[in-house]
């Protein structure tokens, strides 16, 4: 049987403070001084519309532009589910942003990667709702890849934010 000790839950703040560890969005944490400060790259289709978006919402609206993201987004739509008649009833989508995060003052690479991963719909006979659950599912992974994005500049953070 696991016995629980209060006290070690109450002292965890403790050694996490002492390791150095200092929550991003605490009141001095690396991820405020990115707020409202990363301008991402104009978009230029649906995709790069959505994945700006997604940016935005967690980085907040570029107010004064201090580090600009430069992005590149590849999709790939391949069959993944198929009747014994070779009819694709599910896909996916699969998708790659290689990106990097530059000061703007200097042009200074501050940090950069690639994001991957992929979602899913599934195939209808009516056109119009195959059509919609395709958007739907670009724009979920769009979603996906600026949280995966978000969280590898949080995790760098530290190293270039004041």
């Amino acid at each position: 049987m696991l016995s629980y000790n209060r006290r070690s839950l109450l002292l965890m703040p403790l050694a996490l403070a002492a390791c150095g560890f200092a929550p991003a969005y605490g009141p001095k944490g690396s991820a405020q001084a990115l707020q409202g400060h990363i301008w991402a790259d104009e978009p230029s289709d649906k995709l790069s519309f959505d994945f700006v978006a997604a940016i935005e919402t967690r980085f907040g609206r570029t107010k004064d532009a201090r580090y600009g993201l430069t992005y590149t987004i590849t999709t790939e739509s391949v069959g993944a589910g198929y009747t014994t008649s070779n009819a694709i009833t599910r896909y996916n989508l699969k998708g790659r942003v290689d990106w990097t995060l530059s000061n703007l003052e200097s042009g200074a690479r501050l940090t950069g990667g690639t994001a991957e991963n992929f979602t899913s719909w599934s195939a209808t006979s009516a056109t119009v709702a195959g059509l919609s659950a395709e958007a739907d599912a670009a724009e979920r992974l769009m979603i996906l890849l600026a949280d995966q994005i978000a969280m590898q500049i949080l995790a760098a953070s530290p190293r270039f934010a004041p």
